[in-house]
């Protein structure tokens, strides 16, 4: 199974290498890159002038050192990155999507319809409680560990507690 790169925000601009503050606002992101996805961290002004190519990002504010940890990512933006990971075919964003879809069902967020078998591979049908619409997703069998191991990263990578 594929490794992450995963970090916490370092306080440094990934474009300039500038200095991000305690306080001062930025773009987290998720990068496709040869070795999987990265998270990088890029200060607003470097965002602003350079569009950064990504795969998906979030505004956050760096905290100040005597800050309680606040989580950022919310249900909609779980929602969004689940949505958005639908056409991949790379097994490292099949294996996200479906910790994702997992994580979302326990928040209920989504609900398990039915299975279904599509070309060879196991394919669940999901109810977006919100929408009362229908996603699916592939099942890729993934043992314990490897869903513990994905939902960690995942958390890393968002900084969130899932």
């Amino acid at each position: 199974m594929d490794q992450w790169d995963i970090n916490k925000p370092l306080g440094q601009c990934f474009g300039t290498d500038k200095e991000i503050e305690p306080g001062e606002e930025y773009f987290g992101a998720l990068v496709a890159t040869e070795e999987g996805l990265v998270r990088r961290d890029f200060c607003a002004e470097y965002w602003d002038s350079e569009k950064p190519d990504v795969f998906c990002y979030w505004k956050s504010r760096l905290p100040r050192p005597d800050e309680k940890k606040q989580l950022f990512v919310d249900d909609e933006m779980l929602m969004a990155f689940f949505e958005r990971l639908a056409e991949e075919t790379d097994q490292e964003k099949v294996n996200f999507r479906f910790v994702l879809a997992l994580i979302l069902m326990r928040k209920r967020r989504l609900k398990y319809d039915a299975t279904t078998t599509e070309a060879g591979r196991e394919m669940w049908r999901l109810r977006v409680v919100s929408e009362g619409a229908f996603a699916e997703v592939v099942n890729p069998h993934l043992d314990e560990e490897q869903i513990e191991q994905l939902s960690s990263q995942i958390g890393q990578i968002l900084h969130a507690d899932l």
